[in-house]
């Protein structure tokens, strides 16, 4: 850093440096301890209030006693890990004297207006291997694999849909369940062997607030209740649109297609599971946005996640086993950050996602509301607390046992 930088230069690229890690989708205790950290280097007395939908910036200069306040309504962010991995290195440029604080604001720039790395062809993919995947994930069969895939694609037509009309983007998640449930209704005409609420649940996977739950309690757990709570509320109002989309979409199937009866098939094999983990992860990749050179090391997050999980589910029951998956992703999430020197949440959010259970909060809802059964799991509801508690725990203990090397 230049000893002609000003208070200017310096809260110009701390303003635009949150602004942009907040698109990202950090989570606000780690933005405000990555900020605070920042500020530290560059010299500046600061304090940060980040929520999921506000920014608040408060800057003061010890040379020259200036004070600068500063708020701004934002989004909520999209996952973009490839994004923060250049960024974080941008960071470290500053910080080592190979960028001026004037180069590093044109960076930011520059990284905010990259395109998306993998183009529409390739998430058009990801999106139907992602759905296909989970189905798989749940050992249903292989018709069920099929159309999920199939209705997968129809979500991501809707996504796309939604990024060129504002009205489509408010509708986005009830307007996708409801097209879901009604083909779904209509592909059990000539397929009886669907099960179609599974069916549709796989086909809306990617909308399933589960990631978002997981990080809204973690920021509760430390104590950042703003933006915990704003964000596992937030998650809920998803998870109803989704559910009253895909209620409102089965009744119109019925309607207009007839209930057909359904012909149980037969139920995957066991090793489908590792072929489903591998698929999910690879489509992560593309959806998170993940650079190729770090590619690999996030399908091993979900290898360890998912692999250590169903060991310890054997001895330990599936909360507790979810608790020590978390904690092996931890681990190899932080030694990650510390070896290459990036942000741990790189490889870490790809394994969570195979853990986190979303689709059992949906299934849930399900039952209370409509008394059926998706899955056959006894006591699903107070399953599922503990396994998010779990998740949550799982990350704390390992951050406690081996430090990340970098706070995002």
């Amino acid at each position: 850093m230049q000893k002609t930088d000003n208070f200017y230069q310096k809260r110009r690229f701390i303003i635009k440096l949150g602004k942009a890690l907040h698109k990202l989708g950090s989570t606000a205790y780690r933005l405000e301890d990555n900020l605070l950290s920042i500020a530290k280097f560059l010299e500046l007395r600061a304090s940060f209030i980040i929520t999921p939908t506000a920014l608040t910036f408060i800057l003061s200069d010890d040379e020259d006693d200036q004070q600068y306040n500063h708020l701004v309504r934002v989004s909520p962010g999209d996952i973009d890990l490839g994004s923060l991995a250049r960024i974080d290195e941008l960071v470290d440029e500053l910080i080592d004297g190979q960028r001026t604080l004037e180069e590093a604001i044109e960076r930011l720039a520059e990284v905010k207006n990259k395109p998306a790395p993998y183009g529409t062809l390739l998430s058009f993919l990801a999106f139907g291997a992602s759905s296909g995947a989970f189905a798989m994930l749940m050992h249903t069969s292989w018709h069920d694999v099929f159309w999920s895939t199939i209705l997968g694609w129809v979500t991501f037509a809707f996504v796309l849909w939604s990024e060129r009309s504002r009205r489509m983007s408010d509708l986005l998640e009830p307007m996708a369940a409801l097209m879901a449930s009604l083909l779904a209704s209509a592909i059990s005409m000539f397929d009886p062997s669907i099960n179609i609420p599974m069916v549709i649940l796989s086909s809306i996977i990617v909308f399933i607030p589960g990631l978002s739950l997981t990080v809204g309690l973690s920021e509760l757990a430390a104590r950042h209740l703003m933006s915990g709570t704003a964000r596992i509320m937030d998650s809920i109002m998803v998870l109803f649109k989704l559910y009253f989309g895909a209620v409102l979409g089965m009744a119109l199937g019925s309607l207009m297609w007839g209930t057909a009866i359904f012909l149980p098939p037969e139920t995957m094999p066991v090793w489908t599971s590792w072929l489903a983990v591998t698929t999910l992860s690879a489509s992560l990749v593309i959806l998170f946005k993940v650079r190729l050179k770090d590619a690999p090391w996030g399908m091993i997050a979900g290898y360890i996640a998912f692999g250590v999980s169903i060991w310890a589910t054997e001895y330990l029951g599936v909360a507790l086993g979810a608790f020590v998956g978390a904690f092996a992703l931890g681990l190899y999430s932080n030694l990650f950050s510390r070896v290459m020197n990036l942000p741990s949440s790189i490889v870490r959010l790809l394994g969570l996602v195979v853990l986190v259970p979303g689709s059992k909060v949906y299934i849930g809802l399900n039952s209370a509301v409509s008394g059926q059964n998706m899955l056959n799991v006894p006591d699903l509801g107070s399953q599922t607390f503990l396994i998010f508690m779990s998740l949550v725990a799982g990350i704390i203990f390992s951050n406690a046992v081996l430090p990340h090397g970098k706070n995002l």
